[in-house]
């Protein structure tokens, strides 16, 4: 038998008799397994321990099958671990029975050689397709839980107020059937149950008078009239997924946000919401949001209204002492068979969490294609909407969910084209584009920086008009001509430039100068270096004061 204790106090007991290995085998396997869960061997969780235990109740019932059963773990054989691999389906879920019950068993020195070599054989990842929500699937998800909190949200503030009233003596005796609902209430809200009496089978029933006047004696009646059902909460929990992008285990175990204290009173509340994510290292194991509710759709309505609908709850466990904080909190009759989890624990006729199951459950129910629900709300809201990642590194956000999602990609697309243009746009306006000529032509005009073969028709002015483009766009323009008595005076602009960026703001230099300059050196590199030698040595006193003006702006309109 193997205790384990997880790190919020509950304990689960293992008994290895139950699997199918031989007792050597059963006794090794146990004491690896007691290690791992020992104070500081790496299980803090129940998770962990009964995913690892169905695992090896998996290996084993292979063992048995096949007949290659070994007595212990130095027994194990290349080819046995070759047989179980071999076995294994190709889906996610044979990936984590190869690759875990491996890692399990290596903690084994006693583990042959050969077959830690057959296990260090890479085993294919399988590529799991699950997308985003498609913009109307999401809305659906979104308007089928609003819609369910929302109703409990409102029967629940309308009893409330009227369980207020009864207990200052604003109803009185004579309604009588809202005051034997008021006084079913406040049994309710301080027993978890309306008055109830027991029947000859055992069986608690509520007593008939405040039944009747509630309306009957169901679930939707009685003790929904201040508490949430599991659906209802699981409802709110996709919500919260949808809004924050948070995971199942995050909301699960979500606690209840408080205030902080310099919202004010008066002032719009500002919650700090504390959030768990187990597979981060210790200095990002938890962090921290700030929601504030300023209007009905700031971030943190949601968190005013989830604190509203489980008032009476949280003041009923608040009352028995109950020291577990969870903001989801749940009523229910009739629990299911309950065992101790991290994510899910019992006071009374209260459930604290929720789990996967119940996500499940309610994907079943509401999600158009069923199962997985939390997992594509997630991705759907921290991919398409939020556009940031929501409790994970960038490099994971970006590799593991937007990468691979078809909506992300078809974003992109646009985005993409868009910067493509936009750098090549830019490459043309630090490209020289005038013509060199040897001689000019005869149509020619001279400007401050070379000539102009077009003057009337300018491609960046526009035709018709005249050129009123700045002389330093010139070498942008395909209509300019520079033959060689124009290079001393281009050669000499080109170092009054980098001049310039000496300084001037590396802004302002950028702003205004870098790209008639890169235009200027893609010319020098055309020219070559003894052309550019040669023309710097002949610039003239007239290019000097021709340039001086240019940079000065006097050849500015």
């Amino acid at each position: 038998m193997v205790r384990h204790r997880s790190k919020m106090g509950t304990d689960k007991e293992y008994d290895f008799a139950e699997l199918a290995f031989a007792p050597a085998m059963r006794k090794s396997l146990a004491a690896l397994f007691a290690a791992k869960c020992a104070p500081g061997g790496g299980w803090n969780s129940h998770d962990t321990s009964v995913r690892t235990w169905w695992l090896l109740r998996s290996f084993g019932e292979f063992l048995t099958e096949s007949n290659q059963q070994p007595q212990d773990i130095p027994d194990l054989t290349a080819a046995t671990w070759g047989a179980w691999r071999l076995s294994r389906p190709q889906t996610q879920m044979g990936y984590v029975q190869i690759t875990a019950v491996a890692g399990f068993l290596q903690l084994d020195p006693r583990l042959p050689q050969p077959v830690r070599a057959a296990m260090a054989k890479r085993v294919p990842r399988v590529k799991v397709e699950e997308h985003a929500f498609a913009p109307h699937e999401f809305e659906e998800i979104r308007r089928s839980a609003r819609q369910m909190f929302r109703s409990a949200l409102l029967r629940i503030r309308e009893n409330v107020r009227l369980l207020e009233s009864w207990r200052e003596g604003v109803i009185e005796h004579h309604d009588l059937k809202n005051w034997l609902v008021g006084e079913a209430l406040d049994c309710l809200a301080r027993t978890g149950h309306v008055p109830r009496y027991k029947r000859s089978d055992g069986r608690m029933r509520p007593v008939f008078r405040y039944s009747r006047a509630m309306g009957g004696d169901g679930a939707k009646h009685t003790w929904r009239r201040l508490y949430l059902s599991r659906l209802e909460a699981t409802a709110l929990g996709v919500l919260l997924a949808a809004e924050h992008g948070l995971n199942a285990t995050t909301v699960g175990e979500l606690r209840t946000p408080r205030a902080t204290p310099d919202s004010g009173e008066g002032r719009f509340p500002v919650y700090r919401m504390e959030l768990e994510k187990r597979r981060k290292g210790e200095a990002d194991h938890f962090e921290t949001r700030n929601l504030a509710d300023f209007g009905a759709d700031s971030p943190g309505r949601l968190i005013t209204e989830a604190l509203e609908a489980t008032a009476p709850a949280r003041a009923y466990l608040t009352s028995r002492g109950c020291i577990a904080d969870r903001l989801l909190v749940w009523h229910e009759t009739r629990p299911r068979h309950w065992q101790p989890n991290e994510a899910l624990l019992r006071e009374g006729p209260f459930g604290l969490g929720l789990t996967k199951p119940d996500f499940d459950d309610y994907g079943t129910r509401f999600s158009p294609d069923g199962g997985g629900v939390m997992r594509r709300t997630r991705k759907t809201a921290n991919v398409v909407y939020r556009r940031e990642p929501g409790q994970n590194s960038q490099d994971t956000h970006d590799s593991v969910y937007v990468i691979p999602e078809p909506q992300a990609q078809q974003a992109a697309i646009p985005v993409i084209a868009e910067g493509a243009t936009d750098a090549l746009e830019s490459a043309r306006r630090t490209v020289f584009a005038a013509q060199l000529t040897d001689v000019p032509d005869d149509c020619e005009v001279e400007t401050a920086t070379n000539g102009c073969a077009d003057y009337e028709n300018s491609p960046i002015t526009g035709p018709g008009a005249g050129c009123g483009a700045s002389f330093l766009l010139c070498t942008a323009c395909p209509n300019a001509r520079v033959h060689p008595t124009h290079h001393p005076r281009l050669a000499h602009l080109h170092r009054a430039l980098g001049e310039l960026r000496d300084v001037l703001p590396p802004p302002v230099w950028d702003a205004d100068w870098s790209e008639p300059c890169a235009r200027l050196s893609d010319l020098k590199r055309r020219l070559g270096p003894a052309l550019w030698r040669q023309a710097l040595a002949n610039v003239t006193v007239e290019d000097r004061e021709v340039v001086g003006d240019l940079l000065n702006g006097l050849y500015d309109l």
